[in-house]
């Protein structure tokens, strides 16, 4: 007597062990651009970030009037071919598990800035324990668009502080957030709209209508990253001296205090950690700005800087093994549902 054989299983052992590898695949390539950005820093020549740059700039000088419609029209030229090509990119090596680590490690390393905004940071701290003012003023517009020219050294440190709290967010955090949710769409798309933002999404007579669209666009996309970076921040409070339950506790307090709904989160809670004071008063273009203070402790020093830049890279090395197991588990529920 024969015995029926076994009905053939919907999915062919190589086809489940590609769609394991693709899984893997956006989490292993998210791990390795962070360790590249970490290692290597940002890369040295033709940046594509800085490339992208340039070309939005001279659309900008193109099509630029005193008007929103024309400012989103800008953002969405510059945006959805950003984000379409990421996403044509990542459906053609979607079933090539070493081109999906090749191009999301690439594409991951691209965006991030965790290296060159914590190496500025540190340079500038160096700076302020020589006593050499104008060489600090001179390296913060690196850091952040605030008039450097009558800053004193504690000016100078609050503002790296705060700089590095915010851009710990917008420069690792935020696109390792959005790169574990949607791969190379997310990574890139992220990066066009927060450098749009950088350009054009300020006050001034210049942006205030026609850069509307990038700032509101760019406070939608760091609404949660902004907070998981100052949970984070509160969690590792200790490795920097510092208390969860305060930072925690500041975070909550001080985090609307600040006119951005998203960098008054990080600030707030590196604030707590650090036990120092942000925020008062900003000169930005020869405009001044009042802002809340943040925080109970003193204002902080040029050690303060060396402190809140190791803040910076733990929360950005647990933002990026977060990101990993978000898309990992983005992968094994996508599996599941087409299997």
């Amino acid at each position: 007597m024969s015995v029926p054989s076994s009905p053939r299983p919907l999915l062919s052992r190589p086809v489940l062990s590609t769609r394991m590898s693709s899984r893997a695949g956006r989490a292993t390539g998210l791990l390795l651009g962070g360790v590249l950005d970490a290692v290597l820093g940002d890369p040295r020549r033709a940046h594509p970030v800085a490339a992208f740059g340039a070309a939005a700039a001279r659309a900008e000088a193109r099509v630029w009037s005193d008007s929103r419609a024309r400012g989103t029209g800008l953002l969405a030229a510059c945006v959805v071919p950003v984000a379409l090509a990421g996403l044509t990119t990542q459906r053609l090596t979607r079933r090539q598990p070493v081109a999906t680590v090749t191009v999301t490690a690439l594409a991951t390393w691209t965006v991030l800035g965790g290296a060159s905004l914590g190496g500025a940071a540190l340079a500038l701290g160096r700076e302020l324990e020589a006593g050499d003012l104008e060489a600090a003023r001179r390296r913060l517009p690196t850091l952040c668009g605030r008039d450097p020219d009558h800053l004193d050294a504690a000016g100078l440190a609050r503002a790296t502080v705060e700089s590095v709290a915010e851009n710990t967010s917008d420069a690792v955090v935020a696109p390792l957030l959005w790169g574990a949710a949607f791969g190379l769409p997310g990574l890139l798309g992220y990066r066009a709209v927060n450098t749009l933002d950088a350009m054009i999404g300020h006050h001034s007579p210049r942006y205030e209508r026609f850069g509307w669209a990038a700032a509101r666009l760019d406070d939608a996309a760091n609404l949660v990253p902004a907070r998981v970076t100052g949970l984070l921040a509160a969690a590792l409070a200790p490795a920097v001296g510092g208390r969860p339950g305060q930072a925690l506790g500041t975070l909550r307090r001080d985090g609307g205090q600040h006119p951005s709904p998203n960098a008054g989160r990080c600030e707030a809670a590196f604030a707590g950690a650090l036990d120092v004071r942000l925020g008062g008063q900003n000169s930005y273009h020869g405009r001044t700005e009042q802002r809340g203070l943040l925080g109970d402790g003193a204002p902080p020093a040029a050690p303060d800087i060396t402190r809140a830049v190791r803040l910076s890279r733990l929360v950005s090395g647990a933002a990026l093994l977060i990101a990993a197991a978000i898309a990992h588990g983005v992968h094994a529920v996508h599996g599941r549902r087409t299997t």
